[in-house]
């Protein structure tokens, strides 16, 4: 059984089913509980999760569809991007991709094939517009719902054409069939490579196949960067002439003679559809009859009347579709003789044929470097016989790895039921990285899909006997036991998981709830903490226990439970209190300030406090001097509840506990857990206070009071209170005089 299967993410998306399996990644049919709703959740295969590359064109998807938002265009609701797991939630389709309808069908009419090429171009319009490039244009990316609208999905290796300089993303391609030849080639690729594989899909809807296929990729893109397609109304007399027209311009190899933007094909298509019988003049063949009625003396090319509306008007020259160079009209109005038209016409044949030929040549070592660059040592020269690596077909679909490695024999050996989806193939014949030849027959086994068996009701039985049951029938058994509320007796099987009758994947685990004993009135406490506040409440109540809630700062999203009271496992009473934990959605990240009162009889020396965690890293130091202040402060910064311990050391190197806090630093508060400041810096040598300080009796004389204060500014004399006399108040330095 698949691992995700039956899993709840992040406590929201639980996986129903695998819809589909890709290369890169899994796509799971799930319900989002919180707005319940169907989703796709895209889950990026464990051994990719490491390569950057691979994970670099996943973050590149959700980066790419997260920023368009189009009726035509997949929706994304949700990404993840953890440690543990990379996913995209997108939006469910219910329906079949355009190259199973294309399969199906053959060959498409031309109002269905204008339908649907008018909503991918849509699609693209509103990605383009928003500087993506999809650069996969192909039926396989496109989603077709049963009331013919279109859906464009899997932004895989999508470029963002507005950033500046080149990434590794200007060297990835797309499937061969359908490749523009700038991205053949390697070249940088912008929103007209898009118009181009639009193109090869209109062509292949129309005429039922592709324009360029053979048995091997690389020759297929080299047919895109050198060879011209068939006509397709040499394939389908049945395509209007303006359709064709349309068709050969998306697919011109020079970027700058196609469409320019998707708008531009969209406009064409549309004034199509109002007048299937019109043409564009983009092209135009040369008629036998228009070139016997030439002039000899005013050679001029054939135009259709379309293309000749405006002659006067400065434009671009018509050209043929198949034709490389272009043939200007002669704009020169004077006219010459006959013999000096033969001179020019000798003339120009006379360098044609040398210019010509050294271009061919040119042509022909540039294409053979660039085919010895591309398979780089696959093309074995000896008996002319194109050698591979093998691929690694096991875990593909048997359809897509026919489709990806055409220039294999893939022939189905054995079926069975396994582990495995239906078709995906589990074992092959040849070993990967062997040498095989181009057209050499695979064997592989083809897997039937999963075997599925009923789950037998063992309710009531002795949990022994109901595991050897379940054993027998193959599969694996785990129990778990809680108390019982039904009446059922103590060992004996409450109910099991998934429950009796329900079909599952032979071998699956099989959950046995075993009776503790009968008492109706206790309830095992589930685990909550990761639910929403809304799903624990409604859990709590339906067990008839009391919600308590309390709000606190936390990383996870709002409303989500973060900690619970009792713990799950733990046996209650109907009617008790469940305390309930969640988050508020606030940042619990914050600065406490933690004051040290220093006590009265410290009044020399130098102190440093320091605030330990639990694991002994110092958060936050300071140095203090006694007699300065009488209080010293010092700040820390943390994120939620932590307790620390706070110590002084002294200036000789002797340290002492003063205490341990608890620090909110959502709340920037802290409490006492326990302290002894006194006792700490007495334990580093900080002398305790006299408790009554010496004095000195004045002698009782009639001489005025001496002070260190100038006479003048001096306070007036004691009196005595027995006799009215001054009092004369001496003491010996350094204790200073009072004088009231």
């Amino acid at each position: 059984m698949d691992k995700y299967i039956g899993k709840k993410l992040e406590g929201r998306y639980e996986i129903t089913e695998l819809i589909g399996v890709g290369g890169m990644a899994d796509v799971y049919k799930a319900t989002d509980i919180v707005d319940n709703k169907e989703v796709a959740v895209k889950i990026l295969k464990k051994e990719f999760a490491e390569n950057e590359e691979f994970l670099r064109r996943f973050r590149n998807e959700s980066k790419a569809i997260a920023l368009l938002s189009h009726p035509n265009i997949v929706k994304v609701y949700d990404v993840n991007f953890s440690d543990r797991l990379q996913y995209i939630v997108m939006e469910y389709i219910d329906g079949i991709t355009l190259k199973e309808y294309i399969d199906n069908e053959k060959v498409l009419t031309w109002k269905d094939s204008v339908h649907f090429i008018i909503q991918v171009l849509r699609a693209l319009q509103h990605a383009h517009d928003r500087g993506i490039v999809h650069r996969d244009i192909k039926p396989q990316n496109i989603m077709l719902f049963t009331d013919g609208t279109i859906k464009v999905m899997d932004f895989g290796i999508a470029k963002f054409a507005r950033e500046d300089g080149g990434t590794q993303t200007d060297q990835a391609i797309g499937t061969v069939h359908y490749i523009s030849p700038e991205q053949a080639r390697g070249d940088e690729t912008d929103e007209k490579s898009d118009i181009y594989s639009v193109g090869v899909m209109l062509y292949e809807m129309l005429t039922g196949q592709k324009p360029f296929d053979t048995d091997n990729p690389i020759s297929i893109a080299v047919m895109h960067m050198q060879n011209t397609p068939e006509r397709p109304r040499a394939i389908n007399p049945d395509i209007p002439a303006g359709l064709e027209e349309i068709i050969l311009r998306a697919m011109e190899k020079d970027p700058e003679d196609r469409y320019q933007t998707a708008a531009d094909m969209i406009r064409d298509i549309e004034a199509f559809k109002a007048n299937n019988s019109m043409t564009f003049g983009y092209y135009a063949e040369e008629s036998e009859d228009a070139a016997e009625e030439a002039s000899a003396d005013s050679p001029t090319m054939y135009f259709n009347s379309q293309a000749a509306v405006a002659q006067t008007a400065p434009r671009r020259p018509a050209r043929t579709a198949y034709q490389d160079e272009e043939y200007y009209e002669d704009d020169d109005d004077e006219y010459y003789d006959d013999e000096d038209d033969e001179e020019e016409e000798e003339e120009r044949h006379s360098l044609f044929i040398p210019v010509m030929t050294a271009i061919t040549i040119a042509f022909i070592i540039v294409a053979v470097f660039f085919i010895l660059w591309l398979v780089k040592g696959v093309i074995n020269g000896s008996g002319n016989k194109t050698k591979y690596e093998m691929p690694n077909l096991v875990g593909m679909d048997y359809y897509e790895a026919k489709d990806t490695y055409s220039y294999l024999d893939l022939q189905i050996d054995q079926t069975e039921y396994t582990t495995y989806e239906k078709d995906v193939i589990y074992f092959q014949d040849i070993q990967v990285g062997e040498s095989v030849a181009n057209g050499q027959a695979v064997k592989v086994n083809v897997s039937l899909g999963v075997s599925m068996a009923a789950v037998p009701d063992v309710h009531g039985y002795n949990y022994e006997y109901a595991r050897k049951i379940l054993e027998q029938e193959g599969f694996v058994v785990e129990v778990k036991q809680e108390m019982s509320s039904d009446g059922t007796k103590e060992n004996d099987v409450i109910r099991t998981e998934p429950s009796a009758g329900q079909e599952v994947e032979a071998g699956s685990t099989i959950i046995l709830y075993v009776s503790r004993g009968m008492n109706s009135d206790s309830i095992e406490i589930q685990q909550m903490v990761g639910m929403t506040l809304e799903q624990a409440t409604t859990l709590c109540e339906y067990y008839g226990l009391i919600v308590e809630t309390i709000d606190e700062p936390s990383l996870e999203e709002e409303n989500t439970i973060i900690a619970q009271e009792p713990a799950a496992g733990e046996f209650v009473e109907q009617g008790s209190t469940v305390k309930l934990t969640y988050s508020n959605g606030e940042d619990p990240s914050g600065r406490v300030t933690y004051t040290l009162p220093i006590p009265g009889f410290v009044t020399t020396g130098r102190y440093t406090i320091d605030v330990i965690d639990s694991s002994g890293t110092s958060r936050s130091s300071k140095t203090i001097v006694a007699g300065i202040a009488s209080s010293a402060n010092i700040d820390i910064e943390g994120t939620g509840s932590e307790t620390l311990t706070v110590v002084l050391t002294g200036s000789d190197g002797k340290s002492a506990t003063v205490g341990t806090y608890k620090f909110d630093f959502a709340n920037a508060t802290f409490t006492t857990v326990k302290e002894d400041i006194n006792g700490a810096f007495e334990s580093v040598g900080a002398t305790e206070p006299v408790t009554e300080p010496p004095t000195t009796e004045a002698p009782q004389t009639d001489a005025p009071v001496q002070t260190d204060a100038p006479q003048t500014d001096a306070p007036a004399p004691v009196e005595d209170p027995q006799t009215d006399a001054p009092v004369e108040d001496v003491t010996n330095p350094p204790a200073p005089v009072v004088v009231e």
